[in-house]
């Protein structure tokens, strides 16, 4: 006679087993980002769409993983391609003229780099906000619309998007040491902090009627 499993058993191996899916989900992701990565006008679109995607991964709500993915992919290029390329552009430029003035001596070494550290802060600050607020957008959305969203999501959330920033640039200081971590986590760890910073919530604004004086 066959005895039966306690049904506290059997949820827990179903918790791991949907643990193992989505651990499969991501990596298969990133696995997917690094190859279309590679093209310089093909990454940010990549990006874009590994983060429309990256609830559904998470949940295991959706099926068809991949196949949505290609559609926001497809949907992403024919949108956001151009901007994508500007950004890749402005990063190169901003690494150079970081990695330039860092190397560089004279008081105008200090000017400098007091500019770019910040702007460079404030652009990631600005990217993850926009990764944060991707998966929500309408598939109308324009470069322009999501640029506002993002502005506005920022404004609501710096300091969680300030700590995402710090995240961010760990992470990019540890990958320069240890370039194997980029195959593992170049798509995976911006995806997963915009959608911790999602998750966030914004403390309720106090109306006037709240205001003790």
């Amino acid at each position: 006679m066959a005895v039966p499993q306690p049904e506290g058993g059997t949820g827990r191996t179903n918790s791991v087993m949907a643990k193992l899916s989505m651990v499969g989900d991501l990596l298969m992701l990133q696995l997917v980002f690094l190859v279309l990565g590679f093209g310089i006008i093909t990454l940010f679109p990549a990006a874009f769409a590994l983060q429309r995607v990256l609830p559904d991964a998470i949940s295991q709500d959706r099926p068809a993983l991949m196949r949505r993915f290609f559609k926001q992919f497809g949907w992403a290029m024919r949108r956001f391609w151009l901007s994508g390329f500007g950004l890749y552009a402005g990063g190169v430029m901003l690494a150079f003229g970081i990695s330039f003035w860092a190397y560089s001596g004279g008081p105008v070494r200090v000017f400098a780099l007091a500019i770019l550290i910040p702007l460079t802060g404030m652009i990631l600050g600005l990217y993850l906000s926009g990764l944060a607020v991707l998966p929500e957008v309408d598939d109308t959305a324009t470069m322009k619309s999501l640029f506002r969203s993002a502005n506005l999501f920022l404004l609501r959330r710096p300091l969680p998007v300030a700590g995402g920033v710090v995240i961010l640039l760990t992470w990019f200081a540890l990958a320069s040491q240890v370039p194997t971590l980029l195959v593992v986590g170049s798509g995976l760890v911006p995806a997963l902090t915009a959608y911790w910073l999602s998750r966030v919530r914004r403390a309720p604004e106090k109306s006037s009627g709240d205001v003790s004086i």
